[in-house]
């Protein structure tokens, strides 16, 4: 293949260079095209343009495969921990002995939040969002500890950034759902690991004692892996913006947090509940609603069904699914809403409208069905998202700054007025 694309302009010819990464994906490189020939691209919603080289998670939708640093998504949610997932995505390599207990308990030992930050808790409403609360309180922490870090220069530093922020925030979640409750706070018992830890703060009473089901806590550790990084999405693409201004990484975290929240990115999972509400509302006929989503006049639409990405199948989906099963078998729960989730997930399945157009159950159908499963709010399931999502953000973060890569600054086509003069207001119709 040609190393070189030829681009002509009003009978001006231009060469381009052709980069190809490590999985034969192939771009144009046109970096320097606006110093060359004055032109630049317009591709509104980035979906044809990389913003980066990235070492760190390859996805390809049209066969459903998904790698963490080069392993499948399915050997590290089967033989993995979340922990030792976090490692490889954050520092490149699966780690040894050594360096995972290193890593788990300088995490283990910073899951307290300062007590100053009780002060904030206690300033927002009872109902104010939990993704709101995160976002917030993940801005603090810049103020609690303000000094900014060159991870270029000082990766000690930098690791104890990372650490803190992997052990506070599961804190500051669990906080955030029990301050929308009007429930005393639980801190963290450290004999926990670090999914059982965050069962214990969400779900404790003061007069009970409490051991996190083995069952769920796998679940969750599973799903947390699963979603520990995407590729270049919205969330993951804003703190690389965020951060290519050199804030700290406390303030990039927040904004991907904010950036996450949003319903077109976080929210799906959300969205899948609440479309089974309405058909349990409705009647509970799967049949009536396979139907509605079959016929194009009709505006219902499937949740948790495809993948804007994956256009084969979610790789995530097919393992969640087992955990699912697990879940709902060993907690032997009575639920309308999760009985027509069986139900609509077994009909979609050997419906050839569906499966014809590969429309097959994702990772959001399941993971909204486990976490109403345990007892995880709605308003709560993007933070759940968040907690996931946290190790891959930091992994973006750390590999823009350690590239030194240059502040984002993305063009325009400007659409507005041409110059026009000043009028006084007594002139203006």
């Amino acid at each position: 293949m040609s190393d070189k694309i030829k681009l002509i302009i009003e009978g001006t010819e231009y060469e381009l260079p052709v980069i190809e990464g490590t999985e034969g994906e192939k771009a144009i490189d046109i970096s320097k095209l606006r110093d060359l020939t004055g032109y630049i691209t317009l591709d509104i919603g980035y979906k044809n343009t990389g913003a980066t080289k990235s070492a760190i998670t390859f996805l390809d939708g049209e066969t459903g495969i998904l790698h963490y640093r080069g392993y499948p998504i399915e050997q590290l949610a089967e033989k993995s921990n979340f922990l030792e997932v976090a490692y490889l995505l954050i520092y490149g390599e699966l780690p040894t002995a050594e360096q995972f207990a290193k890593f788990e308990n300088g995490i283990r030992r910073r899951t307290l939040v300062n007590e100053d930050m009780r002060k904030i808790f206690d300033g927002f409403p009872v109902n104010a969002h939990p993704m709101g609360v995160m976002a917030a309180l993940a801005s603090s922490l810049a103020t609690f500890y303000p000094n900014a870090v060159d991870p270029r220069k000082d990766r000690d530093a930098t690791d104890l950034r990372i650490y803190r922020l992997l052990a506070k925030m599961p804190t500051i979640a669990a906080w955030a759902y029990k301050n929308s409750h009007g429930h005393p706070l639980n801190y963290p018992k450290n004999k926990y690991n670090y999914c059982q830890n965050f069962l214990y703060m969400m779900y404790a009473l003061p007069t009970e004692e409490y051991e996190p089901d083995p069952v769920v806590v796998d679940a969750l550790d599973k799903l947390l892996i699963l979603h520990a990084d995407h590729e270049q999405n919205c969330s993951t693409s804003t703190i690389r913006l965020v951060g290519s201004s050199k804030v700290s990484l406390y303030s990039s975290i927040s904004a991907a947090i904010s950036s996450l929240w949003g319903p077109l990115h976080g929210g799906a999972n959300q969205e899948v509940i609440e479309m089974l509400e309405q058909i349990k509302q409705d009647g509970g006929d799967v049949t009536k609603y396979l139907a509605k989503a079959k016929d194009k006049n009709d505006d219902f639409r499937l949740m948790g069904f495809g993948h804007r990405v994956y256009k084969n199948f979610d790789p995530r989906a097919k393992i969640i699914k087992v955990a699912c099963d697990n879940v709902l078998n060993k907690l032997g729960i009575n639920d309308p809403v999760l009985e027509i989730a069986k139900k609509l997930e077994e009909a979609a399945l050997s419906d050839e409208y569906f499966v014809e157009r590969k429309l097959y159950p994702n990772v959001d159908f399941y993971s909204g069905i486990i976490y109403r499963a345990i007892g995880i709010p709605v308003n709560m399931f993007t933070v759940m998202f968040a907690l996931g999502r946290l190790p891959g953000w930091i992994a973006q973060w750390l590999e823009m700054r350690i590239e030194d890569q240059p502040i984002g600054r993305p063009r325009q086509i400007y659409t507005g007025a041409t110059k026009r003069d000043y009028a006084p207001m007594e002139t203006r119709k």
